[in-house]
């Protein structure tokens, strides 16, 4: 029994993924619309442009299911009536089929469908293939139609899901990669001389984290859709904000990383023969560097779990591990400090080191993150109401009558 439960609680865990959630969502939408256009058109030829535009409409967040199923819709059936223009006058022909891509591709430049142009073009070939007849064009204007419609209500009754975890599990794992970075300088310092090829590596990897925080923010960005006009989040724009904020930190200690990377690179260049530092301040900053992968890694951990129970002991966890950062840290700029009294060679590059950690550990500051996280909220509810202020009014009339004192309710 155990061989055979293994697989199947897998199977279930995956089909509750995002993704999985969003195939089964895609495919029950376009198979309604489908069944819905025989419904309505049982004389007609298979309606799939009806499943068509329910693939189209059936976004993956709410989100952007309203912003963008408009447009989609529009660019069907601008296609269309493009297609049947076309087939009354010519026919398919090859010239005539060229002649519907080129005007469909120009009118839709002017129809604002933005970034659903090719599809205007599409749709017209679709119909131009299958249409022999106006009447038979107009019925895939119907067609479309219907599957916007079924696609725009099964996205109302049954909301996308939220990719808050995926995009948390991306954060985590840049912060993960940070602190094993950080990890590796230290032992690299601890174990003496350094050669200028290894430190040089390590910088390009360094540079590297670029690449990945664009990918982190890619997955943050549809996470940051999937949280608005969401009926199954509370608190969207306080979720939204502390996992953009907290990116932003990360982003903000990888360039600091960089330069951190770039200086001990620096040193090796200069000291080709010998070790950085001395002895004792080697463990001290080996020491220091394991600490802040500690930190930037409970950081991850605050900002991804802020609504879990363990959310405490992560915020616990990042204050012990700033405090003893920055007792390490003191430690160290001691010794750094009667090192270069002794032997003054590149002193401006053992305080570029110090610097470097000391921008870290200020980014990573819980107070300074209150702060930021205020201060964003503060400003989104202000570009709110700046851009729906009749919506802005009717909350402050509410909030008046009910007597409370608490902060605007945030958008979902």
């Amino acid at each position: 029994m155990p061989d055979v439960s293994a697989p199947v609680i897998k199977l279930v865990r995956r089909t509750t993924e995002p993704v999985a959630v969003q195939t089964l969502r895609s495919t029950a939408a376009a198979v309604i619309s489908f069944s819905v256009a025989l419904m309505v058109l049982p004389a007609q030829p298979a309606p799939l442009t009806a499943p068509l535009t329910a693939l189209l409409v059936v976004q993956v967040t709410l989100y952007a299911t309203l912003t963008t199923g408009i447009r989609r819709v529009n660019s069907v059936v601008v296609g269309v009536l493009i297609a049947i223009g076309f087939t009354a006058l010519v026919g398919l022909t090859w010239w005539s089929l060229g002649l519907t891509i080129f005007t469909s591709l120009i009118i839709g430049r002017f129809v604002r469908v933005n970034e659903f142009v090719p599809e205007v073009a599409i749709s017209a070939m679709l119909v131009l293939g299958v249409s022999q007849a106006t009447s038979a064009a107009w019925h895939r204007v119907l067609e479309t139609l219907i599957g916007a419609g079924v696609g725009l209500l099964f996205n109302l009754l049954f909301a996308p899901p939220v990719w808050t975890q995926p995009a948390g599990a991306s954060i985590d794992g840049l912060a993960r990669g940070m602190g094993s970075m950080f990890r590796s300088m230290g032992a690299d310092i601890a174990k003496g001389h350094l050669p200028f090829p290894h430190a040089a590596a390590r910088l390009h990897e360094a540079r590297r984290l670029d690449h990945d925080i664009v990918e982190v923010d890619a997955s943050l960005r549809q996470a940051e859709d999937s949280l608005r006009m969401n009926p199954r989040v509370r608190e969207g724009l306080l979720s939204r904000v502390v996992l953009r904020t907290g990116l932003d930190t990360l982003e903000i200690c990888a360039v600091v990383l960089r330069v951190l990377t770039r200086s001990l690179t620096d040193l090796a260049k200069f000291r080709t023969n010998e070790s950085l530092f001395p002895p004792d301040v080697s463990a001290g900053l080996h020491e220091l560097f394991e600490q802040l992968a500690d930190a930037i890694e409970s950081f991850a951990r605050l900002i991804t779990t802020q609504v879990a129970a363990n959310a405490e002991q992560a915020e616990e966890r990042l204050t012990a591990a700033l405090a003893a950062s920055r007792a390490t840290r003191d430690r160290v700029a001691e010794m750094l400090l009667e090192d270069v009294q002794e032997h003054p060679r590149q002193w401006q590059l053992h305080g570029a080191l110090l610097a470097e950690v000391d921008r870290i550990l200020d980014e990573l500051d819980l107070d300074k993150r209150t702060e930021r996280l205020m201060q964003e909220l503060d400003r989104s509810s202000a570009e709110r109401s700046e851009r729906y202020p009749r919506l802005a009014a009717l909350r402050r009339r509410l909030r008046g009558e009910s007597g409370t004192e608490r902060r605007p309710a945030v958008e979902t």
